[in-house]
């Protein structure tokens, strides 16, 4: 099952499927894209997994396993890769709020977000080499953006699993925050960053305006009422 939470222009999307650690399912994918949709406008954008064991455990082997010709199988790649693109490529900035492990596609899902916020119990690793397979669902690609092309290759190659400390230190994870203050911590962030400016500033560091799409982005925020308004209230605090 998948749940879309939407609050004064907050969305989070929760994978909760205690019974396979949150692992994506051929249905999870439909209730994902009807999710993503559902979400259309929201100021930012939130997905995690329930409860505190796993954000997402992979692919739902039991499930999948009935999948046996390459036909079938690149055209279950290519559906969980286009959603992890619309994640991506979701206009707000997006968090991927990693409650416990992520482990082979779930950190591909991951690494679709902008930001990545864990608690500091979790483990995260593109370990689908167990399997004698690779990532498809964009992870790897969006792994070498993130660590350098030789750390990719060396964490995806060999299965790492990094605990959470580490994967921050290698700059996989953005946050990592203690247990007790996970859940208001990253939903905290996320408030933050539902404002317009936030959105904007995606759109740029995102590569997808130019630099005279982004001046305009300035002048527009500029002149609008929340500009004056802040910055009347930042002058009154200065006198």
């Amino acid at each position: 099952m998948v749940d879309l939470e939407l609050d004064a222009g907050l969305a989070v999307i929760t994978i909760d499927r205690p019974q396979a650690r949150n692992a994506i399912s051929l249905t999870t994918m439909d209730e994902l894209e009807k999710a993503l949709d559902a979400a259309a406008g929201a100021q930012a954008l939130v997905i995690t997994g329930a409860g505190d064991r796993a954000f997402v455990s992979g692919g739902d082997l039991k499930e999948l396993s009935a999948i046996r010709t390459e036909a079938a199988a690149t055209r279950m790649a290519l559906r969980m890769r286009g959603i992890c693109d619309q994640l991506s490529a979701f206009p707000a900035p997006v968090i991927a709020a990693l409650n416990g492990h992520a482990l082979g596609g779930g950190a591909e899902v991951a690494v679709a977000a902008d930001i990545r916020v864990a608690a500091d119990d979790i483990t995260i690793g593109f370990n689908q080499v167990a399997l004698a397979i690779m990532p498809a669902w964009g992870g790897a690609e969006r792994l070498a953006a993130l660590v350098g092309q030789g750390r990719a290759l060396m964490l995806a190659g060999t299965g790492t699993v990094l605990d959470a400390a580490e994967a921050e230190r290698v700059g996989l994870l953005d946050q990592v925050l203690p247990r007790p203050a996970f859940e208001a911590g990253w939903r905290a962030l996320a408030r933050s960053l539902a404002t317009d400016p936030a959105r904007q500033i995606k759109r740029v560091t995102a590569g997808r305006a130019s630099s005279a799409q982004a001046v305009q982005a300035f002048a527009q925020l500029w002149i609008a009422d929340e500009h004056w308004i802040a910055a009347d209230r930042l002058l009154n605090r200065a006198k």
